[in-house]
């Protein structure tokens, strides 16, 4: 069964930590994803708070470059890809098929010459905003001012649409999700993003929000952070299939998927322990009796489809 990952912050901590890719004491390392026949993970070049202001694109093309030794090491299990077809190809030869995606768009520094350096370097999706203001957009916790996209922003979604990048509303205030759903001509993700139905955290999607990425022909990616999952901030696996029942319920098979956002959170679910805990989620949803063809959709084939349309 194909496996897609859309968002993960493996890259950058293995960095600050002075760790490998091969093995580490992180949720994501090459020795549990080769477990995985078919496996797909987004690795993200995350732009924390204290390079956005200065630096930004220096430090996005620091987690690039590690990024790119780290494959260059292991190139016999795993491949960079930038195309649906190099994806099937890569998984076919039986290697992980990575994905470089950047999380913040402070990467750019308010330039558009960036991103199209940055899609040549093999940027292929990227969160617009972390959770506050840049020169794309307000973050989540920027969104009382109810600023959505800027000029610039607007002209980002554009050059993404042209390009063939996958545009990611993970982090954006609602403001700014409006307008990018407005603007985008083509399908958008929201790579770790859970129901605000079920937990009322500002990083969590409304219904009015899941049905529009479905009009889109969008899909989201479930967060395994328990603080999205619930209002106790502990969680289980049960916690995790209520908002895949949720979303299921609310917008059909098409528009779920995966994005644990593994070592970007500080804790996950009981028993959810890294990347091995997929098979305990696809073996929860065929236990409850989901079909073979749905599993397989959330599992990764739906993000797939939406990186057929857009790469």
């Amino acid at each position: 069964m194909l496996i897609v990952d859309a968002h993960c912050d493996t890259i950058t901590t293995i960095m600050e930590r002075g760790e490998e890719l091969r093995k580490n004491n992180c949720h994501v390392d090459i020795h549990r994803l080769k477990e995985y026949k078919n496996y797909v993970q987004f690795f993200a070049a995350f732009i924390s708070p204290e390079h956005a202001q200065m630096g930004a694109l220096k430090r996005t093309l620091s987690i690039i470059d590690r990024l790119y030794h780290e494959i260059e090491i292991n190139k016999d299990d795993i491949s960079l890809c930038c195309n649906y077809n190099e994806i099937i190809n890569c998984i076919q030869s039986g290697k992980i098929a990575a994905v470089l995606t950047i999380e913040g768009g402070e990467a750019l520094e308010g330039s558009i010459s960036s991103l199209r350096m940055l899609y040549r370097l093999g940027v292929r999706a990227m969160t617009l905003t972390w959770n506050y203001r840049n020169h794309i957009a307000d973050g989540v916790i920027d969104g009382v001012s109810g600023g959505g996209l800027t000029p610039f922003g607007r002209e980002v979604i554009s050059e993404m649409n042209q390009l063939g990048m996958l545009i990611d509303v993970s982090h954006i205030s609602e403001p700014g999700f409006w307008d990018v759903l407005k603007l985008s001509k083509k399908p958008i993700i929201a790579s770790h993003s859970n129901a605000k139905r079920l937990c009322d955290h500002a990083r969590n999607l409304t219904d009015e929000q899941l049905l529009a990425l479905k009009k889109n022909g969008g899909v989201t990616g479930i967060n395994l952070y328990p603080v999205f999952l619930n209002n106790s901030g502990k969680a289980s696996i049960k916690d995790v299939m209520l908002h895949i029942e949720h979303i299921l319920a609310l917008t059909g098979e098409d528009t779920l998927g995966f994005g644990a956002d593994f070592d970007g959170i500080e804790s996950t679910p009981e028993g959810l322990d890294g990347a091995e805990c997929y098979s305990k989620i696809i073996n929860e949803m065929l236990r409850l009796n989901y079909s073979e063809s749905l599993v397989r959709k959330i599992a990764g084939e739906n993000f797939m489809r939406v990186i057929r349309e857009v790469l």
